[in-house]
């Protein structure tokens, strides 16, 4: 098989959160054009994603789903069998972002973070896991981290926290699931322009601060994550695991 051939994600089934728009929405529609049929949770429509996914011939299937709302992450494995009979990709990308000073951070900011961010991380990949077993395939989980995997940041308290979970999280699986042929990864994006940065932008101090680090002097696009989120979920990366891929226009080289 030549090395191209490796990246093809014909036939597979990946389960991407949060794929309405932004991040999501581009990481689902660049699994589709490397051939993958996308189901797509969300807790509003996705007329968008589906007609660009659609467009790269592949199927999609919306769930609606409030992830806040529920710990029943199992029922998305169980729709995703009931259209497609299998699932061989995972993409953990749907979470919030609450902003205060830690002096006046709320216990409900708190908890709503780190219930979506990590809890649910958690436990879909787990529910991912116990089909990909019962399946006998290899599996690709991969989740969404940040800078602020790494970093303090400032006024994100329960994001942070959270964020550095998702790269233990992603160790811990990755050193436990192996065994079962799955492999557990993460990206961390950089600075992207999205919905939940929109404050960031506007502020011109803050946006001048970060663009000032960044070698490329621009920040990021959601289509820029495409190529990791592919590499990934393909057979390209079978001996990779409890790894994290930076796409950051070289912010953590700074």
């Amino acid at each position: 098989m030549k090395i191209l051939d490796v990246f093809s994600l014909k036939n597979k089934v990946a389960i991407v959160t949060g794929s309405s728009k932004g991040l999501g929405q581009a990481l689902a529609v660049g699994l589709a054009e490397a051939g993958a049929n996308i189901v797509g949770v969300s807790r509003t429509p996705q007329l968008e994603t589906e007609k660009l996914v659609r467009e790269n011939g592949c199927e999609f299937l919306w769930i609606k789903m409030d992830m806040l709302e529920t710990d029943d992450m199992g029922s998305i494995i169980e729709k995703t069998l009931e259209k497609f009979g299998k699932v061989d990709i995972l993409v953990n990308n749907a979470g919030t972002i609450r902003r205060n000073p830690a002096l006046n951070f709320t216990e409900k900011d708190w908890d709503d973070v780190l219930n979506l961010n990590l809890k649910k991380v958690f436990l879909l990949s787990q529910a991912f896991a116990k089909q990909i077993i019962s399946q006998g395939t290899k599996g690709k989980i991969i989740n969404i981290a940040s800078m602020l995997s790494f970093q303090g940041g400032i006024n994100v308290t329960s994001y942070t926290a959270s964020k550095h979970g998702v790269l233990g999280l992603t160790r811990i699986l990755a050193n436990e699931w192996a065994i079962y042929n799955i492999n557990v990864n993460a990206i961390a994006p950089g600075y992207m322009e999205t919905e939940l940065t929109e404050p960031l932008i506007k502020d011109e101090k803050r946006n001048t601060e970060i663009l000032s680090r960044i070698p490329f002097g621009r920040w990021g696009k959601p289509e820029d994550l495409k190529g990791a989120v592919v590499f990934l979920a393909s057979d390209a990366s079978d001996y990779i695991t409890g790894a994290f891929i930076a796409v950051d226009g070289g912010w953590l080289s700074r």
